[in-house]
C-alpha cells in the first residue's frame, strides 16, 4: 500500500472510530444496552454488578451478576403484578420430542423472561423413577413429574403416586412436596413442572434435601426458583464454567443467610438443561446461560 493510501485508511478510520463506539454492534445497527437498576432496595443489598433490568406496571426484574463458590452466578429479583395469568408454560410436542428453550419462547409473543423447567426422560437418560407404572418408553420425551398440566390440560396423573414439583394456580406459583394429586388438582392449577422427588430445597427456612442424597453435594450447573410472596420471586442461575458448578447444599447455605422470609425454594431441572433467557429492547432473545433443547420452559410474561 502507498503513502496516501495509508493516510487515506487512517483518515477512514477517524471518522468511523466514533461511530464504532457509539455502536457495540460494529455497524450492525445494534444499540447498546445500559443496564438501569428500577428499585432502591436492589441498589442497597445488591450481591454484584448489573446485567439486566426490565421494569413496567406488570412486570419488573433485574438480573446481577455475582461470584459463589469460585463459580459464576446470575440472580434475578422478580415482581409480577398477576402471576396466575403472567407466568406461562410452553412444551415440546407430548411423547414426541424435545425444543430448544429460545424456541419456545419465542411461541410465547407477552415473553420477556424464560428459564428450562421440567426435568424430563429420553432413551439416553431413563432415570424413570420406580414407582411410575408402565414401560420405561411411555415416559420418553415427556417431563417428570406424577401429574403434568399444560394450560388446564391434564396430561398425566399417575393414580397413587404423590406429587413433587410446582404448580401455578391463582395464588401463584406453590411448591409440593409429596402431595396426593387430587389435592393438587383442587387448587385448579394452570401449569405444573416437576423433576425428582428430592428437589424440594427449602420451606420457611427449613432444609429439605435429604442428609443421604450424595447428589445434592456435587457441583452443577443450577436453575433454582424461590418465592418470597404472590408477587415476588427469586431466580438463582449457577454456571459450571470455572469449577464445575455448584452444590445444592451450598445454594440452601446462600438462602438461609440471605433470603430467610421465603416462603420455599426448589430446584429445577439443571446440569446441562440450565437454560436462562431474557428477551432484549430490540425484540430478540438472549441467553445468559444454556440454551439447549429442554420438554418445557418456565416464562414471565408482561
Amino acid at each position: 500500500m502507498t503513502g496516501r493510501g495509508h493516510r487515506i485508511r487512517r483518515l477512514l478510520l477517524f471518522i468511523l472510530l466514533p461511530a464504532l463506539l457509539l455502536d457495540p454492534g460494529g455497524g450492525r445497527g445494534e444499540a447498546a444496552e445500559e443496564p438501569v437498576r428500577f428499585v432502591e432496595e436492589a441498589a442497597a443489598d445488591s450481591f454484584g454488578p448489573m446485567v439486566y433490568s426490565f421494569d413496567t406496571p406488570t412486570l419488573k426484574y433485574t438480573i446481577e451478576q455475582f461470584a459463589m463458590g469460585g463459580e459464576l452466578c446470575y440472580l434475578t429479583r422478580l415482581w409480577v403484578k398477576e402471576p396466575a395469568r403472567q407466568i406461562r408454560k410452553k412444551t415440546a410436542k407430548w411423547e414426541k420430542n424435545l425444543l430448544y428453550a429460545r424456541d419456545m419462547a419465542r411461541a410465547l409473543p407477552e415473553a420477556v423472561l424464560a428459564v428450562n423447567g421440567s426435568g424430563f426422560v429420553s432413551p439416553q437418560y431413563p432415570e424413570i423413577p420406580d414407582n411410575y407404572p408402565g414401560e420405561s418408553k411411555d415416559y420418553f420425551y415427556t417431563p417428570l413429574g406424577s401429574l403434568t398440566v399444560t394450560d388446564g390440560e391434564v396430561f398425566r396423573n399417575l393414580e397413587g403416586v404423590p406429587y413433587y414439583g410446582l404448580a401455578l394456580t391463582e395464588d401463584g406459583l406453590q411448591m409440593y412436596t409429596g402431595e396426593d394429586n387430587e389435592a393438587v388438582l383442587s387448587e385448579h392449577p394452570v401449569q405444573t413442572w416437576s423433576f425428582y422427588t428430592t428437589c424440594p430445597m427449602l420451606r420457611n427456612n427449613e432444609d429439605l434435601l435429604p442428609a443421604e442424597w450424595d447428589f445434592a453435594d456435587q457441583r452443577a450447573s443450577r436453575t433454582i426458583i424461590a418465592r418470597l410472596d404472590r408477587n415476588n420471586y427469586l431466580l438463582l442461575h449457577v454456571s459450571s464454567r470455572r469449577k464445575g458448578g455448584l452444590s445444592l447444599r451450598r445454594a440452601v447455605t446462600f438462602f438461609q443467610e440471605n433470603y430467610d422470609r421465603a416462603e420455599w425454594v426448589y430446584n429445577l431441572d439443571g446440569g446441562p438443561s440450565s437454560t436462562f433467557l431474557y428477551k432484549r429492547k430490540n425484540g430478540r432473545w438472549k441467553a445468559v446461560y444454556g440454551g439447549v433443547k429442554v420438554t418445557d420452559i418456565l416464562a414471565f410474561t408482561e
